[in-house]
């Protein structure tokens, strides 16, 4: 069925000639006269139905954003964005892939032969892409049955640009472990798991990157290429000799200019020579595309001749393009004399005529609101089309309804767009008190007629009216006010394996002994049988070997960033003294917060109504869907409000996941019930942006908000402090002001804090008296670790929002040299396009030498400083201007890492960035992106700085960090102990690093579970010594982080289930279980069973193997009765006490042992539960 918007256009004459015109001949079609969403409209029509493929170009970044949010609506699932490539010709040491991702995806769905609608910024096309016959005979296939080589596979995937991992984390990585080859294709959401028998594919499966397990299973899987640049052996070959042949002609032909930089020219060579014989990636030899192809191509060679072309406002992308050419040639120059770039580098930036003579042989489009004289081409025919906005109505109906009847009498078609299916409903009664009648239509198909009303629940960013094609389309931005938009969910954060980042060189933490560095896993054979042990060191000489079945007691140290802890003496008492000091400390701190929970529980608060149809409008009225994290948090806080109970809630959330809608909306709930709200923030600035984000939101509704900060003058102060004693102020916002004497209250009914923890001890304890009988909200932007959360349910009510806003465009990272030409461009772009920088510099006694030298480097930019040392009144000052506009780049310290949300910046350049732990950089390249453009961030360390060894290893991670998102686990570690330390306090900080982090909350947990009273039965530890060899072979696992994870899991079996998980787990990642793993799995399972069974100890003798009961009452007499006669030949149990089993079996044969042992071990726990349900 045809779309409900294309149904009016089809009894519009003029339009179906056009229409035909453009379908059929090639050559520019010139439309003038027409609004931004109309554009897509018109442009939509002509296309549809879409049987070929159209790529829309258009000025900038911004508004390809925007064109693409319009064209979903009419073309949903078909639409995509084409973002461009930075031209980057300095050496980096390592760059993100996500744009060279999105890039390959959409060339990838092209040359599968999808009809796409591509949106692209002008520039997208101006950089050089791989032709399509080479992109096409890269990629490859397979499927299930075929025969194929691992090896081979993986010899392709090398020259595809892909990089070859131990474990596949991410988009552009592989792995072969034996017989199975995991791929992560670019284009892809999931990687893959090829599972070969012999030289034949056995299966293929999509697994979960995190877990590492398998899910679907599926015939074939298209992998394309990894990279920008393809380059075969041969194509390498000759590029490497035809950069060697420019590196001598520039040398020879620049000897005598005294301004051309040679060593730095012989230098940059040396570097790239030595990189490409080291086997470099591609990704950094893309700035030398035109040494390894002659002939460019751009996304015009793969839409294909039939496709529709539309030029966007044809007059301005021609003046960027002028520009930024300008700016290009310009910049080259300065390279070229600076020994950074060879002449023939200059083609990588394309000419915009080219791209004009390609429209020119296509069927092409160029969209203009108004008549332009200023275009470069001569277009085949000029249509003019006549066009209205539609007004805004704000919600007022009754205005809305009298131009509806205007229309009705034109005989239009009137499509109203309502966002989402309540409002259409509640709209199309509220149309009909007006005495008109409208059609609810749930999807965009269906009919409309002359002179009808259909109302859909979509949304769109503008309406328009067509006056000679008798068709108005009225959003829901119009009739409402706001637009209702989904917030696109990003990707929730990863649940954190510590073992997965434990090396050699690692603190560990054993729960008997202490703290040890572990030196790695050592086999040895003991009482004949081999098996693996961790070889772990303490203080002195102490050495422990600790057997990888009791994997369950130690722990990775997980401290304080950059703090080394002391080792264990082995033997000795101080550790246990240590262990009883943090317990008796979480005990303190448990009992505190079980006390404050009691005492919550105990008192009568004010229980808030439900929520009204004023709620709703107001909620509705929010142009974004919440993600589900801020559903489940929204409705966890109203449950809390609406009950007797008095809240004290800790909501957790990085700064822009959405934690102020949230607050808003709790807040609004408080006024409703004609309550005051107070809404405490750390800094003046900070409460100036809430006030901005609470009047905005509460500008239809008769509400008053009013802000209590330096900003305000005296005399303001004391009527504002009048009206909130008289009740004249609704919702109050304020720094830690609010919290002194004179400020009084009339009936304060909700406290939102933000950020707490930056609050002085002082104000805390006000904040804490006035906890006590008015319902608390507290915000914090560090991540709460989930095992911390999980270890204080019943002590702490907390809700996380772990789902970011995902922007558009993600941050193009970059690590490399500081370099000054580098950041003059930096800057200066981002200042080109309107944005601001974060310039990060943490010397704060040489921050005014900075502050010179950068003012000197780019004389046409505001510099503005702001650091820590500065007094809060000037620090202030200084923020405020910048969060303004008044100044454009920002030289700081670290303290923007919890700083404010300022979209408009966009670039971060970091100086020194190997002095800075991941955490921080992680936190840091959070400050930008947070709008619709592409966000650069640039890691920068000195040139020839002797770098220390933990510092290049920082360094190091940095670039995985940047290429593949593998040091975000560390970066995410590192966050949560900030956090836990934040929410706990110093003294637990304290605590934390003296046993370390998961020790601590083990011992939190137990601390809360025993002060509940929900102390769980201890199991006796018992002991397995039965001979088989049970080890990992190196030839099954051959990495040891796999190999410790692995230990870890078995370890953990609990019970049958477990037990074939495990095996499960291990089959689907590496293959069949040899013999010695499979004994291994069946120990620890034997030893679940024995310790359920309370048997402290299983020992192999010879051909006899006895277990040993904890006493006589461990097992029900009828069980005992019942074993015995089934097993009389082979079973007995001595008269001893505690009661002895002994098993006969065969000598030397360990598997059968193993298996006899468990039958006897499963029959007796079946009999028990018997008796137990008996």
């Amino acid at each position: 069925m045809e779309p409900i918007w294309f149904k009016p256009m089809r009894a519009w004459p003029q339009f179906q000639k056009l229409k035909k015109a453009v379908r059929t001949a090639k050559g520019i079609t010139l439309i003038n006269g027409m609004s931004e969403v109309q554009k897509c409209h018109f442009l939509a029509s002509i296309l549809y139905p879409p049987d070929r493929n159209g790529i829309l170009i258009t000025y900038d970044e911004m508004q390809a954003g925007q064109l693409l949010d319009d064209m979903e609506f009419f073309f949903p699932g078909q639409t995509v964005l084409f973002p461009p490539r930075e031209i980057m010709l300095y050496h980096t040491a390592a760059r993100s892939r996500e744009i060279m991702g999105q890039r390959i995806s959409v060339m990838e769905r092209l040359a599968a032969g999808e009809k796409l609608m591509v949106v692209a910024p002008v520039d997208a096309l101006l950089v050089p892409d791989v032709p399509p016959d080479v992109f096409r005979q890269s990629r490859f296939r397979v499927t299930e049955g075929e025969e194929c080589s691992p090896r081979e596979l993986s010899r392709k995937a090398v020259q595809m640009g892909y990089e070859r991992t131990s474990t596949v984390e991410g988009p552009g990585q592989f792995s072969l472990r034996g017989s199975i080859f995991d791929i992560y294709p670019l284009s892809s959401e999931k990687p893959f798991r090829i599972d070969f028998f012999g030289e034949f594919v056995d299966s293929i499966r999509s697994f979960d990157p995190e877990s590492q397990r398998s899910e679907e299973r599926v015939e074939t899987v298209a992998v394309p290429p990894a990279t920008d640049l393809i380059l075969d052996g041969e194509r390498r070959k000759k590029g490497r000799q035809k950069i060697e042949q420019s590196f001598r002609r520039q040398m020879q032909k620049m000897r005598k200019d005294p301004d051309f930089d040679r060593s730095h020219l012989e230098s940059r060579m040396d570097q790239l020579f030595e990189d490409m014989n080291q086997g470099m990636t591609v990704d950094q030899l893309v700035n030398y595309f035109p040494f390894f192809y002659e002939k460019f191509a751009s996304l015009l060679d793969y839409v294909g001749t039939e496709a529709a072309l539309i030029l966007d406002e044809p007059a301005r992308i021609l003046e960027h393009c002028r520009t930024a050419s300008g700016e290009f040639s310009g910049h080259f120059i300065d390279l070229l004399l600076q020994g950074e770039v060879l002449p023939e580098q200059s083609r990588i930036y394309g000419e915009y005529e080219n791209l004009l003579a390609d429209a020119g042989a296509m069927h092409s489009i160029a969209m203009q609101s108004l008549p332009r004289s200023s275009l470069d081409f001569e277009p085949k025919r000029i249509q003019m089309v006549s066009s209205r906005t539609i007004p805004s109505y704000h919600g007022k109906l009754e205005l809305m309804a009298e131009d509806i009847r205007y229309w009705k009498g034109n005989h239009d078609s009137i499509l109203l767009l309502s966002g989402n299916r309540l409002r259409a409903e509640s709209l199309a009664s509220s149309l009909l008190d007006c005495g008109l009648e409208a059609v609810v239509c749930p999807k965009m198909e269906g009919n409309i007629l002359p002179g009808q009303i259909v109302i859909v629940p979509k949304s769109l960013r503008k309406g328009f009216e067509y006056p000679e094609g008798h068709f108005v389309l009225v959003s829901d931005q119009e009739i409402y006010g706001v637009r209702r938009k989904k917030a696109p969910a990003g990707k929730k954060k990863k649940k954190l394996d510590p073992f997965t980042d434990l090396k050699v060189g690692s603190y560990v933490v054993h729960e008997n002994h202490g703290i040890g560095r572990y030196l790695g896993i050592k086999k040895m054979t003991v009482n004949g049988q081999e098996r693996d042990y961790l070889d772990v060191r303490y203080a002195g000489t102490d050495r422990l070997y600790i057997p990888t079945d009791q994997m369950d007691l130690i722990q990775p140290y997980v401290g304080m960033e950059g703090r080394h802890p002391g080792l264990s003496r082995l033997g000795g008492s101080e550790w246990q003294r240590t262990r009883a000091r943090v317990r008796e400390s979480v005990k303190k701190l448990a009992f505190d917060l079980l006390k404050l929970y009691a005492a919550r529980e105990a008192t009568s608060g004010f229980a808030f109504s439900a929520d009204n149809p004023w709620q709703r409008q107001f909620e509705d009225s929010f142009p974004y869907e919440l993600t589900p994290d801020q559903l489940q948090s929204l409705e966890e806080i109203k449950r809390d409000m609406e009950s007797r109970r008095v809240m004290d809630r800790l909501l957790c959330g990085d700064v822009g996941y959405g934690k102020t809608e949230v607050a808003i909306r709790a807040a609004f709930k408080a006024v409703m019930d004609g309550k005051q709200v107070a809404v405490l923030a750390p800094t003046t600035i900070l409460a100036q942006q809430h006030y901005g984000t609470f009047v905005s939101r509460f500008g239809d509704f008769p509400f008053t908000v009013q802000v209590l900060s330096r900003f305000r003058k005296p005399g303001e102060q004391k009527a504002i402090r009048k009206e909130l004693r008289e009740g004249n102020v609704d919702v109050i916002i304020g720094t830690h002001r609010l919290l002194s004497k004179d400020v009084k209250f009339r009936d304060l009914g909700l406290l939102i804090v933000d950020e707490e923890q930056r609050f002085g001890v002082g104000h805390k304890e006000t904040i804490k008296r006035m906890k006590k009988n008015v319902d608390v909200l507290t915000l914090t932007a560090t991540p709460i670790p989930r095992t911390l959360h999980m270890s204080m349910v019943g002590i702490r009510d907390i809700s996380v929002i772990e789902t970011p806003p995902e922007g558009r465009f993600p941050v193009q990272t970059y690590v490399t040299e500081y370099n000054d030409s580098l950041i003059r461009d930096a800057i200066v772009r981002e200042i080109q396009r309107g944005g601001q920088v974060y310039f990060v510099y943490n010397h704060v006694k040489r921050m005014a030498r900075m502050a010179e030298r950068l003012r000197l480097l780019v004389p046409e930019v505001r510099v503005a400083v702001a650091h820590g040392q500065m007094n809060e009144a000037s620090l202030e000052k200084v923020m405020a201007s910048f969060y303004e506009h008044e100044s454009d780049l920002l030289l700081c310290s670290t303290i923007i890492e919890n700083g404010l949300d300022i979209p408009n910046v966009n670039t971060l350049i970091v100086y020194d960035s190997d002095c800075f732990g991941l955490s921080q950089l992680y936190q840091l390249r959070g400050r930008v992106g947070r709008s619709h453009r592409i966000a650069y961030a640039y890691f920068t360390y000195r040139k020839d700085k002797i770098l220390n060894e933990s510092a290049e290893k920082r360094l190091q991670a940095i670039k995985e960090f940047t290429e593949f998102g593998a040091g975000f686990k560390i970066a995410m570690r590192d966050l949560e102990i900030r956090g836990a330390g934040n929410l706990l306090g110093a003294e637990q900080h304290g605590q934390m690093a003296a046993v370390g982090y998961d020790m601590y909350c083990k011992l939190l947990s137990e601390t809360v579970q025993g002060l509940k009273g929900e102390e769980p039965p201890k199991q006796p530890e018992t002991v397995v010594n039965i001979k088989a060899d049970a080890y990992i072979d190196n030839s099954y696992i051959s990495e040891e982080n796999h190999k410790i994870r692995m230990y870890k899991r078995i370890a953990a079996i609990d019970n049958l289930s477990d037990k074939n998980d495990v095996e499960d787990e291990m089959t689907d990642r590496f293959g069949d279980i040899p013999i010695p793993t499979c004994n291994l799995i069946r120990i620890a399972y034997i030893r679940a069973l024995a310790s359920s069974l309370k048997m402290t100890e299983i020992s192999q003798r010879g051909r006899e193997v006895r277990m040993k009961m904890q006493d006589s009452s461990a097992v029900a007499p009828r069980t005992v009765m019942i074993l015995l006669n089934e097993n009389r030949k082979v079973l007995q149990m001595g008269s001893s006490h505690p009661p002895v089993f002994r098993l006969r079996v065969k000598e030397g044969e360990g598997p059968e042992t193993l298996e006899a042992v468990q039958n006897v071990l499963e029959r007796m726990e079946h009999l028990q539960q018997n008796e137990s349900h008996g």
